[in-house]
């Protein structure tokens, strides 16, 4: 298993990849990362899987992939998340994933994704601070 990666360096690896993405999806990948860190000034950024931008704040909140026509954010949690204004449009048949693909003309609605970002934090943050159960003894 490889070690994680620094998070200077990693925010250093996305700056790079937002550089090396000429075009939308650098962009766009730029201003979802500015949003994240407006919803939490604690998220820390990771880099995972051998070159994906990862958000986490007390586990992970959101990948941020790039593909040939999409900028796709994954929620670790999405599925126990409240979506109302209905940003989730991708991995809606998962048990626990949800995503938003993002293509290049797209509006992102800033009041609902900040929104979302602040629910999984706090999904996160809860379920870091419920004990875990105990586990039985047996005496045999």
């Amino acid at each position: 298993m490889s070690s994680p990666v620094p998070t200077a360096s990693a925010s250093a690896l996305i700056d790079e990849k937002i550089r090396s993405l000429a075009d939308w999806r650098g962009q766009m990948l730029a201003k979802v990362r500015e949003i994240m860190h407006q919803a939490d000034p604690e998220i820390v950024e990771e880099w995972k899987w051998m070159g994906t931008p990862v958000w986490s704040h007390a586990g992970i909140i959101s990948t941020g992939e790039t593909y040939k026509n999409v900028v796709k954010l994954t929620f670790a949690k999405g599925a126990a998340l409240p979506d109302p204004a209905g940003l989730f449009n991708s991995s809606l048949n998962g048990n626990v994933r949800r995503a938003i693909d993002i293509h290049q003309d797209d509006d992102i609605n800033v009041t609902a994704l900040k929104d979302l970002i602040r629910a999984a934090v706090a999904l996160n943050v809860e379920g870091k601070s419920k004990p875990k159960p105990r586990r039985a003894s047996s005496n045999l």
